[in-house]
């Protein structure tokens, strides 16, 4: 896991950058999905959405971690 950032002299958690990285990821993906017609066959689309921002939050960290090691 990445460090703290500082950014003028406020510590930031390094897990915020990869929140946010993942946020504009899965709404690139949430777009492609809605425009390919999965969400006509999805139960709950909010609990379909959270899930996936859950799942690629993991993915990006578990990359991040072997990128940066």
């Amino acid at each position: 896991m990445l460090g703290d950032f500082d950014i003028y002299g406020v510590y930031v958690p390094g897990l915020l950058g990869t929140m946010l990285l993942t946020l504009l990821f899965a709404a690139m993906v949430r777009r492609a999905l809605a425009w390919i017609g999965i969400y006509a066959v999805v139960w709950h689309r909010g609990l379909f959405d959270v899930a996936l921002y859950v799942v690629l939050l993991g993915a990006i960290t578990f990359l991040m971690q072997r990128l940066v090691s």
